[in-house]
C-alpha cells in the first residue's frame, strides 16, 4: 500500500519537481560535426540522445543540430555554433514555466512552445550583447565570433 501511494505521489508531480539531471528535450537531429558537454565532458552528438540543464551544443565548421524541448519549442545551431539551454522548468499540466537560452557564438533559429504559450516572455535567450524575451514566434538570433 505504501509503494502504491508512492507511485501515485510520484506520477502526480509536474516537470518543475523533477531533481537535476532530468531530461529537459532531445536531439532531433545532427549533421556534420556536433558534440554535447556534459559536466566537462565532451560526447559526440547523435539522434535522440537526452539532454539536460547546462549541457552544451557546440557544431563544428560542417555542423548543425536540431533539438526539441519538452515543452515543443525547438531551436537549431548552424556551424561554428555553441548554445545551452541554461534555465528549463516546465509543468505540463498548465503550460507555464520558463527557459533560458545561451547562444554564446554562432546561429540559433528557435520556434517558441508551449512555455511561451502559457507565460509569455518567459522563454529567453541570452547573447554576449543581450537577452531576448520571446513571446511566441519563430526567429532567428546570430552572434559574431
Amino acid at each position: 500500500m505504501r509503494s502504491a501511494l508512492l507511485v501515485l505521489a510520484i506520477i502526480g508531480l509536474p516537470l518543475t519537481a523533477l531533481a537535476q539531471g532530468a531530461q529537459i528535450g532531445w536531439l532531433k537531429t545532427v549533421s556534420g560535426t556536433v558534440t554535447v558537454q556534459r559536466a566537462g565532458t565532451a560526447t559526440p552528438a547523435a539522434i535522440g540522445m537526452p539532454l539536460q540543464k547546462g549541457d552544451i551544443i557546440e557544431t563544428g565548421d560542417d555542423g548543425s543540430a536540431g533539438v526539441t524541448l519538452a515543452d515543443n519549442s525547438t531551436f537549431s545551431a548552424g556551424p561554428r555554433s555553441k548554445v545551452s539551454v541554461d534555465e528549463f522548468d516546465y509543468d505540463s499540466s498548465t503550460l507555464k514555466g520558463n527557459s533560458l537560452t545561451n547562444l554564446q557564438r554562432g546561429t540559433l533559429s528557435a520556434s517558441s512552445g508551449d512555455i511561451a504559450r502559457g507565460t509569455p516572455g518567459a522563454m529567453r535567450v541570452r547573447t554576449p550583447s543581450a537577452v531576448l524575451a520571446v513571446r511566441g514566434t519563430t526567429f532567428l538570433v546570430r552572434v559574431e565570433e
